[in-house]
């Protein structure tokens, strides 16, 4: 059975405490016996955490006992084993890398639409006022060829810096449709979709919370394949589980843990 509690959370919200916030943080982690790794950036913070499910709970709750982070929300998966190595807490420029420092979700969100509502529009064949639904990868390429929303939209960039020129590219191909802009867990896709309504795009949403909350309230209708985490794990199925008995499709690729 499995036992070790996986999360995945971000938030963006400002912080200007980051050296100070990260000696508490490593306490915590350090005293929860967690492993994985969290990001803070002047924009907020992301992390990929692995435990014990009551201590990393208990960690996240006192994350978000600091008001800036009480609004934080986890993804769950489990595994059986830990998937991470070490335990590593960074200090970034952004907790996204895209170059673009007008983009700034603190601010205030893109709108979003729920997974129980796209899965509806999806299935339906349209939105609530009957405009065509087009879904919008902003992953790597490598991480789309683990699997993908069907028929979605995958511009193959390598990184997700080259997603603005990625836009401006192929934006015929969004004008007139309700774009949903998606990712792994929420992060990228936010500030995706932020920026292609700054380009006039207005019917541009989010997936809140990104693929894992749609598998975890949906499951895998509508979407082929896999998901790729970037841990030990590599990938996971619809149902939030380890394919275990498929040989391993890793590609090469960066470094670990610099995504959403």
């Amino acid at each position: 059975m499995d036992s070790v509690l996986n999360i995945s959370a971000y938030l963006f919200a400002p912080i200007d405490d980051r050296e100070t916030l990260r000696a508490t943080l490593r306490t915590l982690v350090e005293d929860a016996e967690l492993k994985g790794t969290i990001l803070l950036a002047p924009e907020g913070i992301n992390m990929f955490l692995a435990g014990d499910p009551d201590r990393l709970r208990g960690f996240l709750d006192a994350v978000r006992s600091d008001v800036r982070f009480e609004a934080l929300t986890a993804k769950e998966s489990w595994s059986d084993e830990q998937p991470f190595a070490k335990m590593l807490i960074k200090l970034k420029n952004e907790i996204i890398r895209m170059d673009h420092p007008t983009i700034r979700p603190v601010d205030g969100r893109a709108p979003a639409v729920g997974p129980t509502d796209l899965h509806r529009w999806l299935s339906q064949g349209h939105d609530d006022d009957g405009r065509e639904v087009v879904m919008l990868d902003t992953r790597n390429a490598f991480e789309v060829d683990y699997g993908t929303f069907t028929g979605a939209i995958d511009w193959r960039i390598e990184k997700f810096t080259e997603f603005p020129d990625a836009v401006h590219a192929n934006r015929e191909q969004l004008e007139g449709r309700t774009v949903v802009s998606f990712c792994t867990g929420g992060i990228r896709c936010e500030k995706a979709a932020i920026y292609m309504h700054d380009l006039g795009l207005t019917n541009v949403l989010q997936l809140e919370g990104g693929i894992l909350k749609y598998f975890e309230e949906v499951g895998g209708e509508h979407y082929d394949g896999d998901c790729f985490v970037f841990d030990g794990r590599e990938a996971l199925r619809p149902d939030l589980t380890v394919q275990a008995d498929e040989p391993s499709r890793r590609l090469p690729r960066r470094s670990a843990l610099v995504n959403d």
